[in-house]
This record gives C-alpha cells, structure tokens and sequence, in this order.
C-alpha cells in the first residue's frame, strides 16, 4: 500500500537497541518496524561530526528513511540584537551539519513576541530569516527551514505568523505541529476537521495547493491550560481529535511526513500509521 506520508518519530525511538545506537541505529531500528523517517532530535545543541553525518545520510539513503532535523531550542528570531548571532549560529548549524547528514528540512522554534505584535515582530523576523537562506543558497545548501508552530498564545508561531514567514521566503514553510495548534488558545479549540480544514485551506491558499504534497507533521497528545500547552502526552492520554485530522488531510489530498512526539515516541507513531491507514482505506 502506498501511503501518501512517511511516519516516524522526532528524535531516536525509545528502544533503539545500542548496538549501533546513535542515529543509524535509530534508521535501522525504524526501518525494522516499518516506519520510514526520522527527525534528528538535535534540540540541546548541535554537536556531530561530518563522519556521523555522513555515516546517517548513507543508511538513511540504503534504508529510504525520510530525513530531517529539530534545531535546537535556543533559537529566538525576535532575539535582541547583541544575542541574535547566538540564534542565527545555532539554525545555520542545524542547517549545515542536516544537510550534510542527508536532511531536507530544518524545524525549528521560532521565538518569542516578548510583549511585541506580530506585525512588529516580522519587521524583525523576515530580514534575518532572509539572510539566513541567501547564505545557505550561497553554500548550495538546499534545505527548507520549517518554523514550528507552538503551542502557547506568548510565543511567536501561530499559524499565521508560520504562514507570513513562508509566503514572504521562499524557501521557508511550516511545520504544522496539530497538537500546538490545539492547546494554543488555551480553551480546547482547534478540535473539529472544519477547524482544521479552515486551517488547510488557509495554508493553500497561503503557499499554493502543492505546499499540501509536502507537509511536515509533528503528532502527539498534548495537556493544555489556559496560558497553551504544558506537556506532551501519550494518545490515550489526551484529547486530540486526531481522527478528525487524519480525515481532512485526506479529504485534502495531503502528504508529506508525520513525526511522532508522544512520551512513547515509536509505540504512538505505529498507532498513527495504523490509524492513517484505516482512513485512507
């Protein structure tokens, strides 16, 4: 059966055996239990050789597992100007060393308002996103720099703000975190598939109907309060409507990649693929 998604977890699933270890025994082991992409959970730092880069590009090549990378979370576009070096190195690292390790795209959390609007925030955000890709084009570094949309109402990612960075760059798009985007508003929105069709639709409209053959997931339960989200739970756990999702997206004729965040990262991601499949059946 040919899905229209690759599934798989963000970072190294649970029960990568040691042997390998590392991010080639996370492929193998993927590989192993039919899932078939893996976000390289770089999130502290980004701290790899261009040997390990080389060694994971080449298994992921040999095992058709869909690479990608999650930045580290340190990034801050709105940053004040004498700490934003510090941001701009840690996503053009992410984007230099997953590149090298085979990835195409670059997730990463796009900051903070810190009491701004959006619209002040994007005279400050675009330019050094901007120049962040003219270097990266420059280097022949092809990679899409995906900004995350998040899960609280403070932090810069709303879908929106994803949506003006992507339209504005080309070169930049989001990824859609559903979860995120359900505990945002703090109130249990977010939740029905013509929420999220207005939502698919709007990201159409934004980028053209091909940015939907191309969508970059990220899936898991999630526990919410009034402020947004507060941590990421197991599916059973929580109440995303993730087969209202599923639906719309294929109604939509959507693909691309899901990535699974749940506490039980691959168990849930197998979930997801079983459940996309009783859909798309």
């Amino acid at each position: 059966m040919n899905l229209a998604f690759r599934f798989g977890t963000v970072g190294s699933p649970l029960k990568t055996p040691p042997k390998p270890g590392g991010s080639v025994g996370a492929i193998l082991y993927l590989r192993s239990l039919g899932l078939d992409a893996l976000e390289l959970g770089w999130v502290q730092a980004v701290r790899v050789t261009q040997a390990t880069c080389e060694a994971i590009r080449q298994t992921a090549q040999e095992q058709d597992v869909a690479i990608s990378v999650h930045a580290p979370y340190f990034i801050n576009l709105n940053a004040e100007d004498e700490e934003w070096p510090k941001s701009r190195k840690r996503l053009m690292d992410a984007a230099h060393y997953g590149y090298l390790a085979g990835a195409t795209d670059i997730v990463f959390h796009p900051g903070s308002y810190f009491g701004q609007t959006p619209a002040e925030v994007m005279r400050r955000v675009l330019p050094r996103l901007e120049s962040c890709l003219e270097e990266l084009r420059a280097q022949g570094n092809p990679v899409r720099l995906r900004p995350e949309t998040m899960g609280k109402a403070a932090m810069l990612g709303s879908l929106e703000d994803t949506l003006v960075m992507a339209r504005s760059l080309p070169g930049v798009e989001p990824c859609l975190d559903f979860a995120h985007l359900h505990a945002r508003a703090g109130d249990g929105s977010m939740n029905t598939a013509d929420e999220w069709r207005s939502a698919l639709e709007a990201y159409a409209q934004a980028l053209g109907e091909e940015a939907l053959k191309r969508l970059h997931i990220h899936l898991s339960g999630i526990a919410y309060g009034p402020k947004g989200e507060k941590e990421h739970l197991v599916f059973e756990q929580a109440d995303l409507n993730v087969r209202a999702i599923f639906e719309v997206l294929h109604e939509m004729g959507c693909e691309g990649r899901i990535l699974c965040e749940s506490p039980i990262l691959e168990e849930d991601a197998l979930r997801l693929k079983a459940w996309w499949q009783e859909i798309a059946a």
